[in-house]
């Protein structure tokens, strides 16, 4: 993946401004094969570990922020829709290097009728909904003889409306639009609970003894995404010391920033803490690795564990970004010059999303270790 860095990186600016991902950014992406990553292995699919996952986005970010974050949040619907009957995954599988999209918040709005549902409603933050074959729809269906089930569907793009509001500060090329259902119908194979794809139970067969589907999927979707804010955290670094032989300390007798020892002290901080991050983003891939393999029950401070790493990895890569950020002066604000503005509002973007927001999750594993109930379904 290194060696596509410097080329994905060309296309950063133009994502940016168009607010999606470039044409040949996917097309790089597919000839390496990261959409199949998390297909299961008879499609064709290499049912790769979150480890290699954290290395892989790490390197992505590295180019940007949005591509990155797209990509992850590729792989975590991918990986559910190999929950589905297998009915389902035959046609959602069919497309060569398929890309699905989704949400793990129910918003849209489900009917029962002859053979399936018929959804209404949009789904917000559909993060590569604009280069996406497919969504799996988060959506309440509602019965008039039983309680309302929160539930996944997956919808090819076509039967969606796609709503053009995401004009965001961060994560621009993410294109994480609003998708609109109206009057949607999707058959009953390609319906499933919400709790088969969380907990998980799969309704698929061929999966069934598969080892990657032993995860809880917000604990997969931690393991997949915690090497973007590394990724932007090690891209700020590097973006620094090449502007540093040229740069002085304005109104001080610093002709070069690099000769100061307060430079030290902030790159030398600043690196600890991408260090730090990388530790908290490996480790919480490394228990969901481990738990795959050896399909032992999970523990509830496993599982709270992960989502706090995952949320640790994003607070010390930010807090690396800030201080980088903070001593590369005042021409570091100007966007066509530097990617610095960029990197600081994607990991800003990034910490700010619920399942990743650091104290929430710092908050979570607190509870746990207290001998308290999470608070929370998402783990």
């Amino acid at each position: 993946m290194a060696e596509l860095v410097p080329v994905l990186r060309e296309k950063a600016a133009w994502m940016e401004e168009n607010r999606r991902l470039h044409p040949e950014a996917i097309d790089l992406l597919a000839e390496a094969g990261l959409f199949k990553l998390r297909r299961p292995k008879r499609y064709g699919g290499y049912e790769i570990d979150t480890r290699t996952l954290v290395d892989i986005g790490a390197q992505l970010a590295r180019a940007d922020g949005s591509l990155s974050w797209t990509i992850g949040v590729y792989w975590t619907p991918t990986y559910i829709t190999g929950m589905f009957p297998d009915e389902a995954q035959d046609e959602v599988f069919a497309t060569e290097d398929v890309r699905v999209c989704g949400s793990s918040t129910p918003s849209v709005m489900a009917a029962p009728v002859d053979g399936g549902i018929v959804l209404n409603g949009p789904s917000k933050f559909a993060s590569g909904a604009l280069h996406a074959h497919w969504q799996e729809v988060a959506a309440i269906l509602i019965r008039p003889d039983a309680e309302p089930e929160p539930i996944m569907a997956l919808v090819p793009m076509s039967d969606l409306e796609l709503v053009d509001d995401w004009h965001t500060s961060g994560l621009k090329a993410t294109g994480s639009i609003t998708t609109l259902a109206k009057d949607v119908f999707v058959p009953q194979h390609r319906v499933i609970p919400m709790a088969a794809a969380m907990v998980p139970q799969s309704l698929s067969r061929a999966n069934a003894d598969s080892p990657m589907y032993r995860t809880p999927t917000s604990l997969v979707a931690a393991a997949s995404g915690a090497g973007t804010p590394i990724g932007l955290a090690e891209a700020a670094l590097e973006v620094f010391l090449e502007r540093l032989p040229d740069r002085k300390i304005t109104y001080t007798f610093y002709e070069k920033q690099g000769e100061a020892p307060i430079t030290h002290v902030q790159v030398g901080t600043a690196k600890l803490k991408i260090d730090a991050a990388r530790f908290h983003a490996e480790r919480c891939a490394a228990v969901v690795d481990e738990k795959c393999l050896n399909g032992e029950p999970w523990k509830l401070e496993e599982r709270t564990q992960v989502r706090v790493d995952w949320g640790q990895a994003a607070k010390l890569a930010k807090e690396a970004v800030d201080i980088l950020f903070s001593a590369s002066g005042g021409s570091a604000i100007f966007d066509r010059k530097s990617p610095l503005p960029r990197i600081v509002n994607d990991m800003n973007a990034v910490n700010l999303h619920a399942l990743i927001n650091p104290d929430t999750n710092t908050e979570t594993y607190g509870r746990v270790l207290c001998g308290l109930e999470p608070n929370t379904v998402y783990i």
